[in-house]
């Protein structure tokens, strides 16, 4: 008799989960290429094209680097600092910042927003917590597009399933294939390891039933036929990039030729580049040697020595100085930060103005990326609580002014809204136009607490002075006149 054992679900996946598998590697796979791309130039070791036509095959190792997409991606992430998550009601926001904090998120943040910039998108993926008890804050992890993808719903704008490839330290140690893959699903999250046959081995089920895929893409300039984002490193930065090395690796080539000035000698005799043996010398000992001293020939004559003019460099550097201005143009960058500088110093408006378009697209990838991170810590929320957090009440990320006013102006124009009676004095909104972090304002909002407590104190113990004044007959109480009594002689 022949029994039929069932699979258990928990340790194989299914075909459906199979397949999905294979798509989503698939898709990663396909572009981790570009992204590499995209992080060579980041980090300057992107392989620059040889012409062939004015580099010596002696020089074909040299190798020149110019970090302009760094400082263009740096300098917009930069300005985007996150400083903490509040409820847009006012109400008290513990509970986010305790979740916040957990997760290092204002440090990870930096991480998350330079990744998006430099690859078209980033990951947020929210989990169950690992401490080990139920009141475990959940889990925000910030995810490379180099190890994850996700697959989206263009119509309901939401991810239907998510992928991650990572490495399994415990994998690692004990020698064996230390991939690991993470299935991200609305209803559950599966860990899987390779096994020995070429399959996969699962190892984990979180159950999470939240009905919706806790992964979210924070994408960069985004347009609605590209959802997935699109790298602040465009092809016009790496064309540029690439004309700026081979311009710096020409003047490399052009200093070993002529760093020394070309000389030419007519008339002189076969000895003057031999030595005492007569032996050939070196071109080099020819140059700085004998040459400075030559004899008359028989005739009498002395050589004719000349040397050919220098080579300048004034025009490659002319040049880089032009790519330099067409870079700030296509980064928004001013360009005194990509090193090209006037005779005439900028004034401090004509320094702000040049700052205007980063500063504008600053902005708009706060919008961009602040509804990312309200998404995830919904979800953080919702994992935590076990139901989905309530809809009428809204998170707010807060982040620095991105702009470079100077202090004086701030203050100077939110004193003007106070004084016309547009904001209270006391209240919160105007210590943050002011340009006070977060931890500032909590720690102006406790002082005000406590001299307000002060007060209260001080006037009643001044009541409490005047009540028992009033009950001896203290001063502003007219006391009773008590005379002799009646039959009394006063002696």
């Amino acid at each position: 008799m022949t029994v039929s054992i069932p699979e258990l679900p928990l340790l194989t996946l299914s075909d459906d989960e199979l397949a999905l598998i294979s798509v989503l590697r698939a898709d990663m796979l396909r572009d981790r290429w570009r992204l590499q791309l995209l992080d060579a130039y980041f980090n300057g070791e992107q392989l620059v094209r040889d012409l062939g036509i004015s580099i010596p095959p002696q020089l074909k190792g040299l190798h020149t680097v110019i970090g302009w997409p760094r400082i263009g991606v740096e300098a917009l992430e930069q300005r985007l600092d996150l400083e903490a998550f509040r409820w847009a009601d006012g109400s008290e926001a513990s509970d986010l910042s305790e979740i916040a904090e957990a997760n290092d998120l204002f440090d990870e943040s930096s991480l998350a927003h330079l990744d998006a910039l430099t690859y078209g998108r980033e990951y947020l993926a929210v989990g169950s917590g690992d401490c080990g008890s139920d009141d475990c804050p959940p889990l925000i992890s910030v995810e490379s597009p180099l190890d994850m993808t996700l697959m989206w719903d263009a119509r309901l704008r939401v991810g239907t399933a998510a992928l991650r490839e990572c490495q399994a330290d415990d994998l690692i140690e004990s020698g064996g294939d230390d991939r690991m893959l993470v299935l991200y699903l609305p209803d559950q999250t599966v860990m899987a390891v390779p096994t020995s046959s070429g399959g996969w081995e699962v190892i984990d089920r979180d159950q999470h039933n939240l009905g919706i895929v806790p992964v979210v893409r924070m994408a960069n300039r985004q347009r609605t036929a590209d959802r997935v984002g699109k790298s602040e490193i465009t092809p016009e930065v790496m064309s540029i990039t690439d004309a700026a090395c081979r311009r710096l690796m020409g003047m490399e080539v052009a200093s070993e030729f002529f760093g020394a000035p070309q000389r030419y000698i007519l008339g002189a005799s076969e000895s003057a580049f031999q030595d005492a043996e007569g032996n050939a010398k070196s071109a080099w000992e020819t140059y700085i040697g004998r040459v400075l001293a030559l004899e008359r020939d028989e005739d009498g004559q002395v050589p004719t020595v000349g040397q050919f003019a220098a080579h300048d460099p004034t025009g490659m550097t002319k040049i880089i100085d032009l790519y330099a201005r067409i870079m700030a143009t296509q980064l928004g960058l001013p360009p005194h930060m990509l090193g090209y500088t006037s005779d005439n110093p900028a004034s401090a408006d004509a320094i702000r103005s040049s700052e205007a378009m980063l500063v504008k697209k600053a902005e708009r990838r706060i919008r961009r990326f602040g509804a990312a991170w309200r998404q995830a810590m919904r979800l953080a929320l919702w994992v935590r609580d076990g139901e989905p957090p309530d809809k009428t009440r809204r998170i707010e990320c807060v982040w620095r002014n991105p702009a470079t006013p100077t202090i004086a102006a701030q203050v100077d124009a939110v004193t003007k809204l106070v004084q016309a009676k547009i904001l209270p004095p006391e209240s919160d909104v105007a210590l943050e136009m002011a340009g006070l972090t977060e931890e500032q304002r909590q720690r102006v909002a406790s002082e005000r607490r406590r001299a307000s407590g002060g007060s209260i104190l001080d006037r009643l113990a001044q009541m409490d002075d005047e009540g028992q004044q009033s009950a001896s007959g203290g001063p502003g109480v007219a006391a009773e006149t008590v005379g002799p009594s009646d039959g009394d002689t006063g002696f």
